[in-house]
């Protein structure tokens, strides 16, 4: 396959990098392909160190999106590459995910200063996120907590750690990673700075849909682009965002509400875990399912009817 494909893509490290993994990805399939990517800004990227007060009161989906599907929609870009996460449940009309890469780490990360596990944190220890999710899930487990709000790219986040009198941040060990952060002995260097990295249970820390997910969105008609991306596309990634995604369509869980879930893939079977926090709620609604990998949608259906009794 000759010919040019344009990638879109934000403009964040983090952003690029899994866009060149995209990239490198097709060349390795279609080596006469020439490739150009185009860097576009979103909502939902800093402003002067501060997202728009705007854009946090209406939930935090759709931020890093929205321009992209757009320059996708009026064709100034071929293929639009998100973090899977960041991407609303509802698909965007007269577009689809043609392809996801294979998925990376699911697991939220404990990063400090200091070496801490969730259960050696201080005593109304200070620890940092922007997500919802993950407050509820510390307030859950350790309601001694002081949790306070983080949010920018994975730079601006370890800045802040290293800046700011907290004891400890969750991220996402999918970022780090990508961006060649994460070490073998749990630690990563950061601007001269050494910060611990532990992994935090998964049974607790139940990520969001899509988490590790580098999904590849097209115009629904555009069969060209589809067969580009059919030999780079994980199946049972994809298959495991389908059901995740539903789940978040069905219960209409955003990243602005307090939701984990996460699919997995054990030969033909499908397994689907759960957990919803009522806003006011300390302990969580948690639930699973597990069923053939082609009853996806069906399986996310049974998981929400379990979860609500």
């Amino acid at each position: 396959m000759s010919g040019k494909i344009v990638i879109g893509t934000r403009g964040s490290e983090l952003a690029r990098r899994q866009s060149l993994m995209v990239e490198q990805a097709l060349n390795e399939k279609w080596g006469d392909l020439t490739i150009e990517t185009k860097v576009i800004t979103t909502r939902g990227d800093e402003r002067n160190g501060h997202p728009a007060v705007a854009d946090l009161r209406a939930g935090r989906k759709g931020l890093f999106t929205g321009e992209i599907e757009r320059a996708l929609a009026a064709r100034h870009i071929d293929l639009a590459v998100h973090s899977a996460k960041d991407l609303p449940s509802e698909a965007t009309p007269g577009t689809e995910i043609a392809a996801t890469l294979p998925r990376g780490p699911v697991d939220d990360v404990l990063v400090s200063l200091g070496r801490y596990t969730l259960e050696s944190l201080p005593v109304a220890g200070i620890v940092a996120t922007g997500s919802v999710r993950r407050k509820h899930q510390l307030r859950w487990k350790r309601p001694d907590l002081e949790v306070v709000d983080l949010r920018g790219n994975v730079p601006t986040r370890l800045r802040k750690l290293a800046k700011d009198e907290w004891h400890a941040g969750v991220l996402a060990r999918a970022g780090l990673e990508r961006l060649a952060l994460s070490l073998d002995d749990e630690r990563i260097r950061y601007e001269g700075l050494d910060f611990f990295v532990t992994a935090l249970p998964r049974d607790v820390f139940l990520p969001a849909g899509g988490q590790g997910v580098i999904a590849i969105q097209i115009r629904a008609d555009d069969d060209r682009a589809r067969m580009l991306l059919e030999p780079i596309n994980d199946f049972n990634t994809r298959l495991c965002l389908r059901a995740e995604r539903e789940f978040l369509r069905l219960l209409q869980g955003d990243c602005n509400q307090p939701v984990g879930v996460l699919a997995t893939v054990n030969g033909s079977t499908l397994r689907l875990r759960g957990q919803v926090f009522a806003l006011e709620a300390t302990t969580p609604r948690e639930g699973m399912v597990e069923g053939l990998g082609e009853d996806a949608e069906n399986l996310a259906a049974q998981l929400l009817q379990q979860l609500n009794g």
